[in-house]
């Protein structure tokens, strides 16, 4: 397993909360991405991040970056404005459904490799399975509101790629990550 960074303290979490409902704002109404005034340092280190848009229960948008290519402030800045308007599973938000909109973030660990599918923990990791050009993410809380076992997550992750149910048990890598998650919705319990 690789090293995980440090996990983030309330207020990091209220500041990227801030900034990536400011980076929706800003991409519906095409200006600049904004930027976050002296930094707390943690949010400078490279990570991955997921942003994901609620509008009530029903997802509006996620996107994300699995690997730590950039910093965390550019990460969720990149992924929230994208998540607004460019998941292809969604057509772009628009202004009235700001009022109703509740933003999630997943800061991301680093993603290991599985070899025994025993040590993956339903609720603490997500999961990537890849074969060939194809890859199939869903985050650690994903499992948890769908109710589902290990097996039941391994098949859906390997759907989502586009993968036969099975391809986790033929050759495709399969690869785990924890992730620090919170959302405007509740205070992230510490």
């Amino acid at each position: 397993m690789t090293d995980i960074l440090p996990r983030l303290t309330r207020q990091e979490e209220r500041a990227l909360l801030d900034l990536a409902r400011r980076a929706v704002v800003a991409r519906l109404e095409m200006l600049p991405p904004p930027r976050l005034d002296d930094p707390p340092p943690r949010l400078l280190l490279p990570q991955g991040a997921f942003v994901s848009l609620h509008c009530g229960r029903r997802l509006r948008g996620c996107v994300g970056m699995v690997l730590a290519e950039r910093s965390l402030i550019e990460t969720v800045v990149a992924c929230a404005g994208a998540a607004a308007t460019e998941d292809p599973r969604f057509d772009p938000l628009n202004f009235s459904e700001l009022k109703d909109l509740t933003i999630e973030i997943s800061a991301l660990d680093p993603p290991f490799r599985v070899s025994d599918t025993s040590r993956i923990s339903i609720g603490t990791h997500g999961l990537a399975v890849t074969q060939g050009r194809r890859r199939g993410l869903l985050l650690p809380q994903v499992a948890l509101d769908q109710g589902w076992d290990l097996r039941t997550f391994l098949e859906e992750t390997c759907l989502k790629a586009g993968l036969a149910a099975d391809a986790w048990m033929r050759g495709a890598i399969v690869e785990a990550f924890s992730a620090q998650v919170f959302s405007e919705r509740e205070p992230a319990p510490h």
